[in-house]
């Protein structure tokens, strides 16, 4: 009897660590950022936009050279960094005037941590 509840016990230690893995797999993995610059503007490029953790992807674009993108997301100064959740808008970080990123690496984190933890 106690051969049963020990397998017993260790099945459910198992399936509680494989469903934590996989829920914890997914969350973070619907987070996509896009980071919209120019060529020409790279004095004001946002050096760690690639060292952001806990994304699907991170995607540079070059809006000389995808102007339709930048249309699409009506991108209006650069740099501008978009958050994506599940492929939808969730925060957008725009440059100010002087086409300097006005966000901090560590306030953007802070926003892909919160988009994750939403789903818990």
């Amino acid at each position: 009897m106690e051969d049963v509840n020990y397998n017993w016990r260790l099945f459910v230690m198992y399936m509680l660590i494989l469903i934590f893995i996989l829920i914890g797999g997914t969350a973070f993995s619907q987070v996509k950022v896009s980071y919209f610059n120019a060529e020409w503007n790279n004095a004001n490029g946002v050096k760690w936009v690639q060292d952001l953790k806990d994304v699907k992807t991170i995607s540079y674009i070059d809006i000389a050279k995808q102007a339709k993108l930048a249309k699409e997301y009506k991108i209006a100064v650069i740099p501008t960094i978009i958050i994506f959740k599940d492929d939808e808008e969730v925060a957008r970080f725009q440059a100010d005037l002087s086409f300097k990123m006005v966000a901090t690496k560590e306030e953007i984190q802070e926003e892909i941590n919160s988009q994750i933890m939403s789903d818990f």
